[in-house]
């Protein structure tokens, strides 16, 4: 099984609001983008939160989460994964991507939302233990993953709206 690694971080240094996914799945390593699959919901969701067009080009797409003050990355630098599950990715292959270089160049960010259960754990389990400060608020939103079928696409952007509160769309507050 070879190595796959994840993409570099969509940020300047205005954002407030980090969104880590855990590791790009095939289609998306494949098209060299964030949320490639099309039946993952993401790029759905956030037109509809931030009122863009979701067919508009990729980077376009870019432009309207940097223009709404979100940063997009993942939890994982590299791992191994037979396929696009995070259950299949090998747990002792894990290394997390350099948060501490991150945070100290986007000094804004005060959230973080993670796109799953497995990048919330990845996060808590690889990055926290060496991060110096931790004065962020944190929360864990449904995977917008169509593995995660679970949850109707409404209920995913209900849950979703809490990306709106700390960039200013609605009132700011950690929980």
């Amino acid at each position: 099984m070879t190595r796959i690694y994840s993409f570099a971080p969509i940020a300047d240094e205005h954002a407030k609001v980090l969104i880590l996914g855990s590791m790009p799945g095939i289609a998306s390593l494949a098209a060299g983008q964030y949320y490639a699959h099309k039946q993952n919901v993401f790029w759905r969701i956030m037109a509809e939160l931030l009122s863009f067009d979701p067919a508009i080009s990729y980077a376009d797409k870019v432009q309207e989460l940097k223009s709404a003050r979100i940063a997009l990355w993942d939890v994982l630098h590299s791992c191994k994964r037979d396929g696009s599950l995070d259950a299949k990715i090998e747990i002792e292959t894990q290394i997390a991507n350099d948060f501490e270089n991150f945070f100290h160049g986007h000094r804004n960010i005060t959230y973080l939302f993670f796109n799953g259960t497995k990048a919330e754990i990845s996060f808590k389990q690889l990055v926290m233990p060496r991060m110096k400060s931790n004065a962020l608020c944190y929360s864990r939103l449904p995977s917008t993953s169509p593995a995660n079928a679970s949850i109707s696409f409404e209920g995913k952007l209900k849950a979703w709206q809490a990306i709106l509160k700390p960039i200013g769309m609605e009132p700011n507050h950690c929980g």
